[in-house]
């Protein structure tokens, strides 16, 4: 129920203004006043899915759910013009089914769900006077005018060159100034120099001239993946400043997630499969050389001692050069007296000279195949979501076309909305069950009260246009808190259908949302066949599987460095998706609750497992054989491991 907190997104507000508003207003305009409510709709969704990021992934993130939309108005508009209730009932909760299927992928694939189910059920329940084939290419106008704002407009902060951050002026030639002294004796001083009079005649030399300043040119292209990157830095050099402390813990996660990030943002589709300019060659290489630096920040926490506070300088500053786009200069050089805290230094010199010099290597994923993507739809995870959301959608839908059919809507004789509020309900990816159905009951009256007065007052059709399009802007900002959201969504589509003819229907929507929240509730706590928390234990095994690939690597002592930092990133990436999913599962009712029980505790195993193989990942590097405290670590862990392995979801787990 608490809000997220950070700074307003600025450039998304102002595309969410320039969104939906412009977008009704030139179809008023041009007398297609149907169209328009179309083509901001699908703004609309796509500002919903326009997330930090990078400018690429943006085109994933935004793109592909803007594709499925289309699919799902198409098929929607043909089945409620052609097919009778029942079949329409059926054939809308078969798409209900595919649409969760597809959601357990991932988050993109949670959206292009999300979006199939919504528009199926606007274009069933909401006919529009204009034919199909000019309704979907109005829909995807709309989505592609947003990410043409995303990809073109700059970001207000994204100039290069900044000459407070990375004041290197040449390569990086380590020498004794960053080499530790031999002795502990500190460096001779000079001797003072007596200040030199001052000179009373005039200087005849000109005013000297300032040097040339550092590159200001605008340029956005990279700022996403160029503060995706800075911020893995600084998230290393946190977890320096927290080793030995009980923050450690807290700062690791908190730099996978900061690797998790970078690794999306500079992963996005491209054109061509390597970076062919030479700035984002640049970033590849930079993200690269953090790898290194958080196994070493990793190894240190590990051991549970204090740092030289010295030691996180290094990444500090060179988080300032990323952000700057400038070299990495000089770094301070921490101490060699054991394994991590070489392998910290040595990871630094190659970060400063891959900031002076860096080619682009590759990003160290594993791309999933086709195959891996249909065993995660068809797997217990999959299987899950997809029923979950199948039968409410469809609940929903015969729910609706009974209140339809029976004239039970009056004027008001479009029913999309009941449906529409059930997908956004059921998705377990957005939060646990009860929050989610509190949050739009909240959202939902205040949003009908509010464009209640609204309408009320302002001008048709201007004062709805300006509604639309300050609402546009406030998606951004209210997708901080899921009441929020929907306060703001519940006035912006209801001042669209307004626009497109439809009377005042506040009421009505308060109904059909409370009507709804008591479908997803009664459904999403039915019993269903098979093992419930299927999708925290789908989470539980890949996360089990990555970590024991992650240690045989370690312990088959490979050279292959490239290797290793894929599977790490793979083990702890996994790791996170796994915390995410049980926290969610753990916010759960008892009745949904209990079936996750114990998960965590498997989780934090195979944390504790992971963080062990990247010290001795890190020791066998600097010796080339583990310590007694290496291998007992990990013995007991794989005992303890084995031991609560199995037992997630039993009402009773180990202590």
């Amino acid at each position: 129920m608490r809000a997220q907190r950070g700074p307003v997104p600025w450039a998304a507000v102002t595309r969410g203004a320039l969104a939906a508003g412009p977008l009704l207003l030139a179809a008023l305009l041009a007398g297609r006043a149907s169209l328009g409510v179309v083509a901001a709709i699908a703004a609309m969704l796509a500002g919903i899915n326009d997330r930090p990021g990078s400018r690429r992934t943006s085109v994933r993130r935004i793109g592909v759910p803007a594709l499925a939309g289309a699919v799902g108005l198409l098929v929607g508009s043909y089945a409620g013009a052609h097919l009778g209730a029942f079949a329409l009932t059926l054939v809308l909760t078969g798409l209900g089914l595919v649409g969760g299927g597809i959601s357990a992928i991932g988050p993109v694939a949670s959206g292009t769900g999300t979006q199939l189910l919504v528009t199926s059920a606007v274009g069933a329940g909401m006919p529009l006077p204009d034919p199909v084939w000019q309704t979907v290419p109005a829909f995807l106008a709309g989505a592609g005018w947003l990410l043409a704002l995303r990809l073109l407009l700059p970001t207000p902060v994204s100039r290069t060159g900044d000459p407070r951050a990375g004041r290197g002026r040449g390569p990086y030639r380590p020498d004794s100034r960053f080499a530790p002294r031999p002795d502990k004796r500190p460096a001779p001083r000079p001797a003072p120099r007596p200040a030199p009079r001052p000179d009373p005649r005039p200087d005849p030399r000109p005013e000297p001239r300032p040097g040339p300043r550092p590159d200001v040119r605008l340029d956005f292209r990279f700022d996403g993946e160029r503060a995706a990157v800075a911020e893995v830095y600084d998230a290393v050099a946190a977890l320096l400043d927290a080793a030995g402390t009980e923050h450690a813990g807290a700062r690791r996660a908190a730099l996978t997630a900061a690797l998790d990030h970078a690794q999306d943002a500079l992963a996005g589709p491209r054109l061509r499969r390597h970076p062919s300019s030479a700035a984002e060659r640049r970033l590849h290489a930079q993200y690269a050389a953090a790898l290194p630096l958080g196994e070493a920040a990793t190894a240190l926490a590990w051991a549970e001692r204090t740092v030289p506070k010295r030691a996180a300088e290094g990444p500090r500053r060179l988080a300032a050069a990323v952000r700057g786009n400038s070299l990495a200069g000089p770094l301070p050089a921490p101490a060699r007296t054991d394994p991590a805290l070489r392998a910290l230094d040595a990871a630094l010199l190659h970060a400063a000279e891959v900031f002076d010099r860096g080619r682009a290597p590759d990003l160290h994923t594993r791309r999933r195949s086709v195959a891996a993507l249909v065993r995660t739809v068809l797997g217990a995870g999959g299987r899950e979501y997809a029923l979950r959301a199948g039968l409410c959608f469809g609940a929903a839908v015969a729910t609706a076309q009974a209140l339809h059919h029976g004239h039970w809507y009056g004027a008001h004789q479009h029913w999309y909305w009941l449906p529409a509020t059930a997908v956004f309900l059921v998705k377990p990816d957005l939060g646990p069950l009860v929050s989610r159905v509190l949050c739009r009951a909240a959202g939902t009256v205040l949003g009908a009260l509010l464009f209640a007065g609204f309408a009320a007052v302002l001008p048709r059709p201007e004062g709805l246009v300006v509604l639309v399009a300050v609402c546009g802007a406030l998606v951004p900002v209210a997708a901080r808190h899921f009441a929020a959201q929907t306060t703001v969504v519940t006035v912006l589509v209801l001042a669209l259908v307004m626009v497109g003819g439809e009377p005042q229907a506040s009421a009505g929507r308060i109904g059909e949302t409370l009507l709804a929240c008591a479908i997803v509730l009664i459904v999403g706590h039915l019993p269903v066949p098979g093992q419930r928390g299927g999708g925290v234990r789908a989470r539980i095994d890949a996360a089990d599987a990555a970590a024991q690939a992650y240690l045989v690597h370690v312990l088959g002592e490979s050279d292959d460095r490239a290797a290793r930092w894929t599977l790490r990133r793979e083990a702890y990436r996994t790791l996170a998706e796994a915390r995410a999913a049980i926290a969610r599962a753990a916010a759960e009712l008892p009745a949904l609750a209990r079936h996750s029980a114990g998960a965590d505790e498997v989780a934090a195993v195979l944390e504790r497992l992971v963080d062990t193989t990247t010290a001795c990942a890190v020791h066998l590097d600097d010796t080339g054989r583990l310590t007694p405290r290496h291998t007992e670590r990990l013995a007991a862990l794989r005992d303890e491991l084995a031991t609560r392995r199995g037992r997630v979801g039993r009402s009773r787990t180990l202590a």
